[in-house]
C-alpha cells in the first residue's frame, strides 16, 4: 500500500500551522533571537505574547530536539483526536 502526502483539505494547512506555534509557544519552544524568515518560522505576534516574552518571536524549528518537535505533533494528534470524539459524542 502506498502512502501519499497529498493534501485533502487545503483550507486546513493555515488551521494546522496555527495550532503547531500555538502548541509550541504553550511548551516554550519559542526564541526571539532566530529572526529567519519563511512561512514556517514565522511566528504569529499574538501567539508570541501568549507565552510571556513579549511578540515577534519565532520557532527556530531546526534547533528543537526531535523529543521537542515530536511532542508538539502529538500534542497536535491529541487536541485533533479529542475534538473529532467530542464531535462524535454529540451525534450519539
Amino acid at each position: 500500500m502506498s502512502r501519499s502526502n497529498k493534501v485533502v483539505v487545503p483550507t486546513s494547512k493555515a488551521a494546522l500551522n496555527a495550532l503547531k506555534y500555538e502548541i509550541a509557544a504553550e511548551f516554550g519552544l519559542t526564541s526571539g533571537a532566530y529572526t529567519g524568515t519563511g512561512e514556517d518560522t514565522e511566528f504569529a505576534g499574538e501567539l508570541g505574547e501568549s507565552s510571556g516574552a513579549g511578540g515577534g518571536q519565532c520557532v527556530h524549528w531546526s534547533a528543537l530536539s526531535t523529543r521537542q518537535a515530536g511532542s508538539v505533533g502529538g500534542e497536535i494528534t491529541r487536541r485533533l483526536i479529542a475534538q473529532a470524539q467530542s464531535v462524535l459524542g454529540n451525534y450519539q
